[in-house]
């Protein structure tokens, strides 16, 4: 195999499909990235058995062939060079890289050791616009678990019916979104791994154009400017959404999101470390009072606020506190209340296709 390309386009293409590489495993065939020189473009190829990422690029080829090589050590070091043409051939020492007057030389696996990855899009399929498939990931994906002790959880659920309804929680908080479908069939629901939707985010550049995702067998495939991204889904029954979200609250308190957000983040500062990040929130009259305290100190602020309902004071894990403000989008946010005990949600004031449920601290002094 022989070919030469620009450097900032093989770097990229290395970068983006080196994610899939799997970390921790035993075959170092799954550390690599498969790269293969035909016609006019050369393609790179990695999977960690849950997701693949494929990406071609143009590049001028001498000579066909395929090759596999370790898709970190690659990725790093095609980012120390400075993007200038880079000639590729491989031998039987390995894969040499020449750039400049230097040539430096990587070791290789053989392509034939390299799994099957299947690429084609399946029949079942749903379309958007990217800007809105971007948008409900930012809104859901953070929430997902992140350990194994329920691997259904490191999944958001996908549910197709007037528009798109995406659900994402990992046992102490949920977050709800929710956008406009323009064409899909057959499928019910997915369960797609965060990991997956991040990657599909990353590829997502126009907001406006239309973007159509396939599934089937078990399996989700999304293709985008010379990238495809292709993913298992989770299979399980989700927890229903219905049975955590209480249908109403007792108190609403309207307030600036911005401020609630330094007010919270100035807070936090002196509880880092702690177990349970702990802060505790006070509504009642005109405003909303934070609190936390440890060995290190104390804040007490103070935001205005509008309050209507029953006074509550409510403790609960700031990272997640501050994790729903930031991922609302309006100047002001509404906090719905029903007890110290039970779950509450943020809201924005106006738009209300996203929502996030939070589990109070229960042992708060």
């Amino acid at each position: 195999m022989r070919f030469v390309c620009d450097g900032l386009s093989l770097s990229e293409a290395v970068t983006k499909t080196s994610k899939a590489c799997a970390v921790r495993t035993t075959a170092p065939i799954m550390e690599c990235v498969k790269v293969t020189a035909k016609g006019d473009e050369v393609i790179f190829l990695a999977t960690d058995g849950e997701l693949s990422i494929r990406k071609a690029i143009k590049a001028e080829v001498f000579e066909e062939g395929e090759v596999c090589v370790a898709g970190k050590l690659l990725s790093d070091f095609l980012g120390k060079l400075s993007g200038e043409e880079v000639t590729v051939r491989t031998g039987d020492r390995g894969m040499e890289l020449c750039y400049r007057e230097a040539s430096s030389l990587l070791q290789t696996l053989p392509a034939e050791e390299f799994p099957e990855i299947g690429l084609e899009a399946g029949e079942n399929y749903f379309v958007m616009k990217q800007g809105a498939l971007k948008k409900v990931i930012a809104e859901t994906a953070f929430c997902c678990a992140q350990d194994d002790s329920r691997p259904i959880l490191k999944g958001c659920l996908f549910e197709f019916k007037e528009k798109l309804e995406v659900t994402a929680l990992d046992g102490y908080r949920l977050a709800l979104s929710s956008a406009e479908l323009l064409a899909g069939n057959e499928e019910r629901s997915i369960i797609c791994p965060a990991r997956t939707l991040t990657e599909i985010a990353r590829m997502l550049t126009d907001d406006d154009k239309d973007i159509t995702v396939y599934t089937r067998g078990g399996n989700l495939l999304v293709s985008v400017d010379g990238m495809t991204v292709v993913s298992r889904l989770y299979q399980g029954e989700f927890i229903r959404k219905e049975s955590v979200v209480p249908p109403s609250f007792m108190t609403e308190v309207t307030l600036p999101r911005l401020e609630l957000i330094s007010s919270v983040e100035r807070a936090a500062i002196l509880i880092r470390g702690d177990k349970n990040n702990l802060i505790t929130l006070e509504a009642g009259g005109d405003s909303v009072k934070i609190r936390s305290a440890s060995d290190a100190g104390n804040v007490f602020e103070s935001v205005v606020a509008s309050v209507a309902g029953k006074d509550i004071t409510i403790s609960m894990n700031a990272k997640y506190l501050l994790d729903g403000l930031r991922a609302l989008e309006e100047e002001e946010c509404v906090l719905s209340f029903n007890s110290a005990v039970s779950p509450f949600i943020l809201q924005n004031k106006e738009k209300k296709d996203s929502l996030y449920l939070i589990l109070p601290v229960r042992n708060a002094q």
